[in-house]
């Protein structure tokens, strides 16, 4: 299988009066095209900003971070940002929207740079994008005439319409209640049995369980991994017991 991110021995740190800290202490991790793989550890073990830098998103302090065979640090501002438009797609826990564009509107807008002269045919790929996870009737919709889980679902939409190789969540089920939690991860789980790749930054078991490969991070290190095969839907109990073991064992 390829390997589409590959971070070599990456550092991150801040510094707090004269003392520096690793917020990322030489860690080193390959993500495949089409894998699944989900991320946990306690607050400030360096989870999302892990994810930050496998995404280009946050600089780097040492070590090396290619995405599809280009390094990341070699890149431009404007390389970073385009590669992230074109290539990446991003889900966070508070979706952000333009307040006064309607739902459809703001899931075409970050398209509509580089795609001037197709308005129609990226449209019709945001309605067919909203229709499949069952959105379509609130395209005229403003932000806050939508749920949550709603707004949720139009950010996975958003996420899609460039194609990206890899969908980035950082933590995109926490404020969601359960049912519409368990929602959220059939969708996501569906976008990668069509080949895109997903790394999510959880706390919650059940929905790392349902990933194929769990990284446990503690004090800037991954400490441990943990593989499962494709969530078939019905063995999420046993899944659970085996993460949650592994948590007790690690520690978090």
């Amino acid at each position: 299988m390829k390997k589409l991110i590959i971070g070599e021995n990456i550092v991150k740190s801040f510094r707090v009066g004269n003392e520096k800290h690793n917020v990322l202490d030489g860690v080193s991790v390959e993500i495949n095209e089409g894998e699944f793989v989900s991320v946990m550890g306690p607050s400030g073990s360096g989870k999302s900003t892990l994810m930050y830098a496998m995404s280009g998103m946050d600089g780097i302090d040492g070590g090396k971070v290619s995405f599809d065979g280009r390094n990341l640090s070699a890149l431009s501002e404007k390389e970073l940002a385009d590669l992230r438009r074109t290539k990446m797609g991003f889900v966070f826990q508070q979706p952000t929207f333009v307040k006064n564009l309607n739902i459809l509107d703001n899931i075409i807008l970050p398209s509509m740079r580089d795609n001037r002269n197709s308005a129609a045919k990226i449209t019709e790929k945001a309605r067919t994008l909203m229709k499949k996870v069952g959105i379509a009737e609130l395209e005229k919709r403003d932000i806050t005439q939508v749920s949550g889980g709603q707004l949720q679902r139009a950010g996975i939409c958003r996420a899609l319409i460039s194609s990206p190789k890899i969908i980035f969540g950082d933590e995109p089920t926490g404020a969601l209640n359960s049912k519409s939690a368990q929602e959220m991860m059939d969708i996501i789980s569906d976008i990668n049995s069509e080949g895109t790749a997903v790394m999510l930054v959880t706390h919650d078991a059940k929905i790392a369980a349902r990933t194929e490969r769990i990284m446990f991070m503690y004090d800037g290190k991954i400490v441990s991994e943990m593989r499962f095969k494709k969530f078939s839907g019905t063995d999420i109990d046993d899944r659970m017991k085996k993460v949650a073991a592994k948590m007790r064992e690690i520690g978090i």
